[in-house]
């Protein structure tokens, strides 16, 4: 058979990427992919923000390869092992205290959706209401809980039944800049003929990925915690693709000054790329029954290996985010320029920390045909937003300055043929 024709014959229709980046990978190191045939692409996909340290981080091998060699174990469900506590022990010390944070953690299925799931059910038990509001253009997975909350019509038709207890609702921007689209909350809120029932939950994400790279600003997010704490409304905040750095900081929220009531962390969490999803919850809001949401494989122990091994080497000191800071400026500027020489793609430049896109809203078939024609010249890039009218930049956060220049280079020049084409 040739290369691709075993997943063409035997894979479902479901499959999506392999069509965006037909080759077959076989290698990765750091910033780059290797495909069979020995070809190299520099990856500005990071796997969704999965791989945020670069693949195969030399770090986290080894310490996977040593724990495995040990026999350290490997399946633990939710039973006390000594990488978890290793874990638990790091993340409080190194993430948590640091911040001034007080959460419990939960550790839940192992994808992002599932930690989403699980704050909507907590938060439902905890206020004693079923009604959430979401945000236009917002993605928090497609299990049928979290795709209730997602906004994207093509997610939300695959999902086969109807989604309800959400209410869907401007996200900052959604009407302009001149607009805040809190003004509709709150008098939703505070009227009672409006229809809106009191919700147990509000979800958010600080920098929507899926939806568009639309980042919140600042000071709408400190108005939404305002709002929902006024009213005991919780705040649930999805940080799975902005968080563990992606935007500059630990947690996305943490520009903006604010404390949600729960937060969802899942993708880099692990920093391996091993499936791992946590909740982390104030612990007044903690009424879980044992037992009440369980999940095979909650505990990944070679997933908690890799991420305390992640903590300690990455956020002792701020070292890693003062080069996140350096890198942020040079792909901005970068971006800015290619915005500003090609005037008929019609881009504006989005984003915060190494989480940015070139949207063009006048031609949105044009950012897939860039990435077509990025990856004809060695680069993975993908699309998001809800016409897939924005090119998306999601860089490992280890990049070099070189790979970043030569990486931004070709991407200008899939432009230039995708704009002459």
């Amino acid at each position: 058979m040739s290369d691709l024709a075993v997943f063409d014959q035997y894979e479902s229709e479901v499959r999506g990427y392999i069509r965006s980046f037909p080759v077959v990978f076989e290698r990765a190191q750091g910033s780059v992919l290797t495909a069979e045939d020995g070809r190299e692409y520099l990856d500005f996909f990071s796997g969704a923000g999965v791989v945020n340290y670069g693949h195969n981080n030399p770090a986290f091998t080894r310490a996977l390869v040593e724990y495995l060699q040990s026999g350290g174990i490997i399946h633990g469900l939710d039973m006390a092992t000594s990488a978890k506590r290793d874990f638990i022990e790091a993340f409080q010390r190194l993430v948590l205290a640091p911040r001034g944070l007080d959460y419990k953690i939960q550790f839940t299925g192992p994808t992002g959706a599932n930690a989403v799931e699980s704050a909507l059910k907590l938060a439902r038990q905890a206020t004693g209401r079923h009604n959430v509001v979401a945000f236009t253009n917002g993605f928090h997975g497609l299990s049928l809980g979290a795709l209730a909350a997602t906004g994207n019509e093509k997610y939300r038709a695959a999902g086969g039944v109807s989604l309800g207890d959400v209410a869907r609702l401007p996200y900052d921007g959604y009407l302009g800049d001149d607009v805040d689209t809190l003004d509709l909350l709150e008098r939703m809120l505070d009227d009672p003929g409006s229809g809106l029932d009191l919700p147990a939950a509000v979800i958010v994400e600080t920098i929507q990925g899926e939806g568009g790279i639309n980042v919140a600003r600042a000071k709408w997010l400190r108005r939404l915690r305002a709002i929902t704490e006024e009213r005991g409304i919780l705040l649930i905040v999805d940080d799975i693709q902005s968080g563990v750095g992606r935007s500059g900081a630990f947690f996305s929220f943490e520009q903006a000054g604010i404390v949600p009531d729960l937060v969802t962390v899942s993708k880099s969490i692990s920093a391996s790329g091993l499936p791992m999803a946590i909740l982390l919850m104030r612990p007044e809001i903690d009424v879980w029954k044992p037992g009440a949401h369980t999940g095979t494989f909650r505990g990944n122990n070679l997933a908690f290996v890799s991420a305390r091994v992640a903590l300690e080497t990455y956020w002792a000191d701020t070292a890693f985010t003062d080069a996140i800071a350096e890198r942020e400026t040079q792909l901005r500027a970068a971006l800015e320029r290619i915005a500003e020489e090609f005037p008929a793609a019609g881009f504006t430049v989005r984003g915060r920390g190494l989480m940015y896109g070139l949207a063009s809203p006048s031609r949105p078939q044009l950012a897939g045909a860039v990435s077509q024609e990025a990856f004809a010249r060695g680069v993975v890039i993908e699309t998001s937003g809800a016409r897939d009218e924005v090119l998306k930049f999601l860089p490992a956060l280890t990049i070099t300055a070189e790979e970043l220049d030569r990486g931004i280079a070709r991407v200008r020049e899939a432009l230039a043929a995708a704009l002459a084409a």
